[in-house]
């Protein structure tokens, strides 16, 4: 997937942009759609024990491509970086930022290929699971 807008040293500037809290701009590490968004508020409120947590997206070594996509509801660490989206805080840690940058969460309720989906436009390669992907 081809992408607009800055190119080059702009680009890495933009991507990297931080203040004091290492909270970045939306579009520096990943981006949350509305509909990714009330599933997330929906999962913080009806869910006790993620009550006070944010989603944190990962990736780790494994899955059918060599890295797979993690989510889990987490508490905030000093390096994360955070994305805030409609309501919604996202968080990264910064090896997986590296990974992941740029990408879109996304969230379907559709009987066939519901959940949640990560489109990536870092990943040279995706399985049919979607769940993982080469770099």
């Amino acid at each position: 997937m081809a992408g607009g807008g800055l190119t080059g040293a702009a680009s890495a500037a933009k991507l990297f942009q931080m203040s004091s809290t290492n909270t970045i701009t939306p579009e520096g590490v990943i981006s949350v759609t509305e509909s990714a968004a009330g599933q997330i508020k929906h999962l913080v409120t009806d869910v006790p024990e993620n009550a006070g947590k944010f989603l944190r997206v990962y990736v780790e070594q494994g899955g059918c491509s060599g890295m797979q996509y993690g989510m889990v509801f987490d508490e905030k660490r000093a390096d994360d970086l955070i994305t805030e989206m409609h309501g919604v805080s996202v968080l990264v840690d910064p090896v997986s930022a590296g990974h992941i940058r740029g990408s879109v969460v996304d969230f379907s309720d559709s009987l066939n290929a519901g959940g949640f989906k990560i489109t990536n436009p870092n990943a040279r390669q995706s399985c049919g699971c979607g769940k993982s992907f080469e770099a």
